[in-house]
């Protein structure tokens, strides 16, 4: 059974007890054909977590830090002591507010080629970070067991039928390519989940192999990422375990100034927030610090 957010059927208190309501599993039911991986990562009381491995040279967070391929195999092992229930690696910067360089398929595989087999026999599963079918079936040859697409089908065409051929678990993660303080950020998020889910169909990618992401920092303004957490729970509507990677984003430094290594507590704050509203995964940097927050919150709420 998946982590998940027990809903109040009772409309009266539901909006009183938004931020007291009782934790509670995702029921595995709701998920027809839930993928066997996903069904292994999601069977704890608290949410699983994704340990972020960005080799990369510009990464917002880390850049540089691990594009080395021995100290990106030393982080990858730090992850797994710390608690890492999944590693996420990739190998282009995404840089959620801009200013990101692209780079070629040639350029990430080139990256990824010395370290990815070692970090995959660490014994974790490996989600591949990319929206480029090339590299990700790169990774996937290399034992990488999921696929993590930050425009959620809508940027490379063979992504949907190379998820469908290996039958890996697939990310979705909603993204925007301009930001729209005018729009109600949580209908546009439906809206590109319906049209992602829909590639997905037609591809034959089976729906229960899917977990929905509301790219939290991507194509949002902080108003909007707030509220995407704030009204996560209005995603419990896809049926579908829920990914959220809020950590060191630059809305928590609009609440507290703080440059992105110094935002702990706000990362594992809206991590937190987003266990309450239902996420079943959630990608961090700080491995150790939100197993411990979110063992903590399991283990109290289960005293209700």
């Amino acid at each position: 059974m998946l982590f998940g957010l027990r809903l109040d059927l009772k409309a009266a208190t539901a909006q009183s007890d938004r931020m007291s309501t009782p934790l509670s599993r995702f029921a595995e039911a709701a998920v027809p054909g839930l993928h066997p991986l996903l069904r292994q990562l999601l069977s704890k009381p608290y949410p699983a977590v994704m340990g972020v491995l960005n080799v990369t040279p510009d990464s917002f967070s880390d850049g540089g830090q691990f594009l080395a391929p021995e100290r990106a195999l030393r982080h990858a092992q730090l992850l797994v002591v710390e608690g890492a229930d999944i590693i996420d690696i990739g190998a282009e910067s995404t840089r959620p507010y801009g200013g990101a360089q692209p780079v070629t398929a040639e350029v990430e595989m080139a990256r990824l080629g010395p370290t990815l087999r070692k970090v995959v026999a660490l014994g974790v599963p490996v989600s591949i970070d990319s929206m480029k079918s090339e590299v990700a079936a790169f990774a996937l040859d290399a034992g990488v067991a999921i696929a993590n697409d930050i425009w959620g089908l809508q940027r490379d065409r063979g992504m949907a039928e190379l998820v469908a051929a290996r039958n890996v678990p697939l990310i979705v993660m909603h993204n925007r390519d301009e930001v729209d303080p005018a729009i109600d950020i949580m209908r546009d998020i439906s809206a590109f989940f319906a049209r992602s889910l829909d590639i997905a169909a037609k591809a034959g990618i089976p729906r229960g192999h899917i977990v929905l992401d509301p790219g939290i920092g991507f194509g949002k303004t902080t108003e909007q990422n707030l509220v995407a957490l704030a009204r996560l729970d209005e995603l419990r509507s896809f049926g579908l375990p829920i990914l959220v990677g809020a950590s060191r984003k630059r809305f928590i430094a609009s609440v507290g100034p703080a440059e992105p290594e110094e935002r702990l507590g706000g990362s594992i704050a809206a991590h937190l927030v987003a266990a309450r509203r239902g996420a079943d995964i959630v990608r961090a940097h700080d491995v150790a610090e939100t197993v411990q927050a979110l063992r903590i919150m399991a283990a109290v709420e289960e005293k209700r």
